[in-house]
Order: C-alpha cells, then sequence, then structure tokens
C-alpha cells in the first residue's frame, strides 16, 4: 500500500503515536499498582520495571506473536494470523490482561479498516465480530503494519516504542516520574529495545516464554485497587 519511503514514514508515525485512538493510553502494565504500594517511586525502579517488562515478557512473547501475524498477512495467509493469535491468547496467563488486549485490538483493527481499505483487515474485522479470533492487539498490531506497508523492524519498533511510551505516560501521570525524566529513560532504553528485536526477529511461536512474576502479581491486585487511573 505504501509506494515511497516518506510514506511509510509518516505510517510509522501515525500508527506509533498516542494520537491513533486504541485506548492503550488506559494500561499501565502493573504500574499503578506497584505505584500504590510504595514497590516503585523513582526513575532507577522505573527505568527497571520497562527493562524487565520487555526483555522476560513483551518482547519474548507479544513481539514474537507480532511478527509471525505480520508475515502471515504480508503473504496473504489470514490462518497464521490466526495461529499467532490463539498462542498469544494461551501465553497471556492474566485474564484481564487479554481482555485489554483484545479490546485494545479490536480498537485498533476498528480505526485501521476504517482508514485503510483492504480484504484482509475486512476478514479479520469479520472474524473479530463472529469471534473467531481472539483479537489481541500485537497480533492485529502486526497485520495492520504488514498491510500498510511497513518494514516488519519497524513495524516492531513502532509497537515497542508506542508501549513504552504509554508506560512513560502512565507514570507521569501518577506523579512519580517528569517529562525530562521520561525522555531520559526513553533514550536510556534503546539499548533493551535492539536486543528485544534481535532476540524476537528469530524465535517461532512455540518458543514464546513470559518470566515476570513480580508484575504478574501486580496486574492480577491491580482490581482490588480502591482507586484507579488505569484498565491494567
Amino acid at each position: 500500500m505504501i509506494n515511497s519511503e516518506i510514506s511509510e514514514q509518516l505510517a510509522l508515525m501515525q500508527l506509533s503515536d498516542s494520537f491513533f485512538p486504541t485506548g492503550s493510553f488506559t494500561f499501565s502494565h502493573g504500574l499503578e499498582t506497584l505505584v500504590q504500594t510504595g514497590k516503585i517511586q523513582s526513575k532507577p525502579e522505573i527505568l527497571y520495571f520497562l527493562q524487565i517488562l520487555l526483555r522476560n515478557k513483551v518482547g519474548v512473547s507479544d513481539v514474537v506473536a507480532l511478527i509471525h501475524s505480520y508475515r502471515g498477512c504480508k503473504n496473504g495467509n489470514i490462518e497464521a494470523v490466526r495461529v499467532a493469535d490463539r498462542m498469544l491468547f494461551v501465553q497471556t496467563a492474566i485474564a484481564k490482561n487479554r481482555e485489554t488486549q483484545r479490546q485494545s485490538g479490536r480498537a485498533l483493527l476498528m480505526v485501521a479498516s476504517s482508514t485503510w481499505q483492504d480484504e484482509r483487515l475486512k476478514t479479520l474485522n469479520q472474524e473479530a465480530v463472529s469471534g473467531k479470533i481472539h483479537c489481541l492487539h500485537p497480533v492485529i498490531f502486526g497485520a495492520v503494519t504488514s498491510v500498510v506497508g511497513l518494514k516488519e523492524r519497524n513495524a516492531v519498533l513502532a509497537f515497542l516504542h508506542g508501549l513504552v511510551t504509554g508506560v512513560l505516560g502512565a507514570a507521569i501521570r501518577l506523579g512519580i516520574l517528569g517529562h525530562i525524566q521520561a525522555q531520559q529513560i526513553l533514550l536510556q532504553l534503546v539499548p533493551d529495545i535492539e536486543a528485544v528485536w534481535s532476540t524476537a526477529v528469530s524465535m517461532n511461536l512455540e518458543q514464546m516464554w513470559s518470566c515476570t512474576p513480580f508484575i504478574d502479581i501486580a496486574q492480577m491486585q491491580h482490581p482490588k485497587l480502591v482507586q484507579k487511573l488505569f484498565a491494567n
């Protein structure tokens, strides 16, 4: 669909911008619980939280599913998208996380289908409505970026940039981080994001894993918080 380098760059910015309406700004990935319970209060702790989230969870599960969905959609193989969706659903153990991923994925698919007219997106939309796919956000993001014409690496970078800036935005809204500190952390995470890409690009769906018990427990405790700004 993209026929120039400039068009691809603009599409990349469009999809990774918080202005794109998928509701991802409502996710803290467990950070809200950790802040309210006093376990995270400083810039170094937020940096470490994001490094663990990237390297031990998102990078070895969500991004792997994203890549395989991207490749399948690029080749016109919708079944590969379905498989990535099923595998990631099973890998995502926390029920609340599955639900927020589905909500965000459906929002992304709805907006993308209305913005970029494509039969593959139309098919996925129909299957989401009929319940044939779970419609998890990383899987849909892979399919959409493939349809739009982003390079595989740029699709992954756009996804990771959106996730990291979303968490940093949550930290700012929770009052434990300033805007300049957030930009500093974003720069410090460049090696981690590069490492995630290098690892995930060679993994298959059966190799997906995650090991973030500290974050997982925080996410499971989140519904019990008396006051909540975020969905997870």
